[in-house]
Parts: C-alpha cells; structure tokens; sequence
C-alpha cells in the first residue's frame, strides 16, 4: 500500500481489480478546499488511457511489478521469442503484447519485460535505440544540414521523418516513445 503522495512516474497500481501504470500526475493545491492528485493512468493489459483525480493522501494499492532485462532472439509466426538474460529461459510474447516497440527491436537487443505474478504485462524499450535506414529518397542538389524533412524507412520497417541530406545506410538514433529522429550515430 501506498498513498497518492507517493505516485512516480512508471509505478503500477492495482485499481478495482485491473493493472494501470502512472504515465503522469500532478499535485493540485488550491487556494480554497483540499488537497488532490490529477493523474493519467495507462492500463497495462488494455493501453487504454484515463484520467483520475485522487484527494491527497488517499491510500492506493501498488502492484508488484517484476522488470526483467531480456534479450530478444526472432519473430516466430504471431510470436516474439525473448531470453532471460539471467537464467537463459524463453519466453514467446504476443504480438498484441509487445505493442509498438515490435517498431523498435531487432535481433539480440535488450528490452525490460515487465511480469506480474509470473505473467508477461507489456515490454518497456531504451529511449532510444540506433537503427539503420534502408530506404529513402536521394535528397535534391543544394539540401543541407538544415531545413526540411523526409520520410525514411529504417531496418524494422518503421517510417520516420529524417533530415533532407541523410541517405540509404546511415545508421540514426531514434526516440522510442515518439519516434522521433535525434541524430545520426558517428561511427
């Protein structure tokens, strides 16, 4: 047990029975009545996002969230196969499971699954994860460092806006809660 004073970005509650992970909260004092929390909560099993105003201090039950590094070995059919990296078991993952970091993950890259009482919940991906672009278009004569945009498919076919003056075979950092282009990956 804990209180709504006690919330973090992250941490998952266990509300009427159902899983949601805290995405945001805010504590609202105003200048007349009490106290309270503004939270958006995520849930975990679903992905459907609410808001809820919690009055402060307000016990909440937390859930025991288990975060495992794995690795991730290949796609099998509806399945992705992960690897504990501690004791070498396997684990298959849905695809409804894995959710939108499938647009992220290549062959032995490390991710945290996050287990409840033994179940897989949802797998959580690096901020951001270097990928290598294997199709866009050449960009016009005269295109340079700064200015537009194009769209670039990288390795896992995921499209992602990249600067006019990369090319096909630059390797580039991507956000993985927005997806993002951060920068090109000097090697």
């Amino acid at each position: 047990m804990a209180t709504t004073n006690d919330l973090k970005n992250g941490m998952v509650l266990n509300l009427e029975g159902q899983l949601w992970q805290v995405q945001e909260f805010l504590h609202v004092k105003p200048g007349k009545g009490p106290a309270f929390v503004r939270s958006k909560l995520k849930n975990v099993l679903s992905g459907k996002i609410i808001d809820k105003t919690f009055n402060a201090g307000t016990k909440v039950e937390t859930a025991n969230v288990d975060r495992r590094e794995m690795q991730y070995l290949y796609h099998d059919g509806e399945d992705f196969v992960f690897m504990d990296s501690t004791d070498y078991e396997q684990v298959a993952l849905s695809a409804a499971l894995v959710g939108d970091a499938s647009d992220y993950l290549l062959e032995n890259q490390q991710a945290q699954v996050a287990f409840h009482e033994g179940t897989p919940l949802y797998v959580e991906m690096p901020p951001a994860v270097e990928l290598t672009i294997t199709h866009t278009d050449p960009g016009l004569q005269g295109d340079r460092s700064s200015g537009g945009t194009k769209p670039a498919t990288v390795e896992t076919g995921l499209e992602i806006q990249v600067p006019l003056f990369l090319d096909e075979g630059v390797k580039v950092r991507v956000d993985t809660r927005t997806g993002d282009y951060l920068g090109r990956v000097k090697e």
